[in-house]
């Protein structure tokens, strides 16, 4: 099925090298690093109206169980969004993409049973308030699957994240911030954690500073005034 939005409009959020080299480089992950697995545990029982912040390229798409209605897909950046539409139209399950960003969801409140955030919060520009807009769209009780890579749990790395982050890291890779807590994160937004693990990527070899991930649930609580 064809995803209804056919174009991609011009936006603020245009990182045309970082794009390019996201894309091969994620594509290359999927199998090389595991990342295919990862996605397909990450999505695994979700079912009903699924919103997914960050899309990127579409690599989670593929992945949805048939029992997902419909999933609105944002991606702010113009040509992942456009590579984003090429991979929904090869799905079974209905993908919209359109352009948005995390902290100012164009969708209405209490809407979606579940939402997908995957390697998306290293890059947010405002962390709180995008998960607050998460909180806003999800229905009372709905359930947040998320894959992140963050924090080091070794000392020296976690000081090499720190220095990058302060300088070359963010410029180069799109807004990327290596040392964010999406656990520390979940929790100050006021979800409530589900099981979660943490593991490396890849697991064998040389770990790099985006090589410290989490994938997990959460829930938006059901007794929020």
């Amino acid at each position: 099925m064809r995803p209804r939005s056919a174009s991609v409009p011009p936006d603020a959020v245009h990182h045309p090298i970082f794009a390019r080299f996201y894309a091969r480089f994620s594509l290359a992950a999927e199998e090389q690093a595991g990342i295919a697995a990862r996605r397909k545990e990450l999505l695994a029982g979700l079912s009903g109206r699924v919103i997914e912040i960050g899309a990127g390229n579409g690599l989670n798409f593929a992945h949805y169980p048939a029992a997902v209605s419909e999933v609105v897909a944002i991606e702010p950046e113009r040509s992942l969004r456009a590579l984003a539409l090429e991979a929904a139209s090869k799905v079974e399950v209905p993908v919209d993409v359109v352009p948005g960003v995390a902290e100012s969801l164009p969708v209405k409140g209490e809407s979606f049973d579940a939402a997908v955030l995957s390697l998306v919060l290293c890059s947010v520009r405002d962390a709180p308030r995008a998960l607050a807009e998460v909180r806003r769209v999800l229905r009372p009780g709905g359930e947040l699957r998320f894959f992140e890579h963050g924090r080091a749990d070794t000392p020296g790395m976690a000081r090499a994240q720190r220095l990058l982050d302060r300088t070359v890291w963010p410029r180069l890779f799109g807004g990327c911030h290596t040392a964010r807590s999406a656990v520390a994160a979940l929790e100050d937004a006021g979800f409530r954690l589900g099981p979660y693990a943490r593991f490396r990527v890849p697991e064998r070899g040389i770990a790099m500073p985006t090589s410290y991930c989490v994938l997990g649930v959460a829930h938006r609580p059901f007794d929020e005034v």
